[in-house]
């Protein structure tokens, strides 16, 4: 039913799938769990769990994600909450909404999109950076916490 590539005895003619998987998840349909994909995938519904391809990943507007993605790029229209991972271009359109850390090679936001988060662009991420003294810092140098405060 859903293999078209056999060939008639007839003619010479077979009909091939396409090369490029498309994956859609509509409005209305909710994953509760991880998502693993070669090929490009469309959000427009609920995923609560990983989104991983090595293709590209489209968040449409009512799109909504509360976990972490990987990817080679992405667009985003939609809400994601989590962690991004893009290996090329994160594009943040229209309404989107992030909260949550982005590693990037390029990162493009509309004015109208909002991102609540940190953004690495390196190869190597910073991890954050710690306060200039620790209370151990502090101890070493026979001071207490209290001391240095006055």
């Amino acid at each position: 039913m859903f293999n078209n590539s056999q060939k008639s005895k007839g003619d010479n003619k077979v009909a091939m799938l396409p090369t490029s998987t498309i994956n859609i998840i509509g409005t209305g349909t909710t994953i509760q769990g991880d998502i693993v994909c070669e090929g490009d995938i469309r959000i427009d519904g609920q995923v609560n769990g990983l989104v991983s391809t090595k293709a590209k990943i489209v968040v449409g507007p009512e799109g909504d994600i509360v976990g972490d993605l990987v990817c080679q790029s992405a667009d985003i229209l939609g809400k994601v909450t989590g962690i991004i991972r893009v290996e090329e271009l994160l594009f943040l359109k229209g309404n989107a909404l992030v909260k949550g850390d982005v590693y990037t090679a390029h990162f493009e936001m509309e004015p109208t999109a909002k991102f609540n988060g940190r953004c690495y662009m390196d190869e190597q991420p910073v991890p954050p950076i710690k306060a200039e003294k620790t209370d151990k810092d502090n101890q070493k140098n026979g001071k207490s916490v209290l001391q240095e405060a006055q």
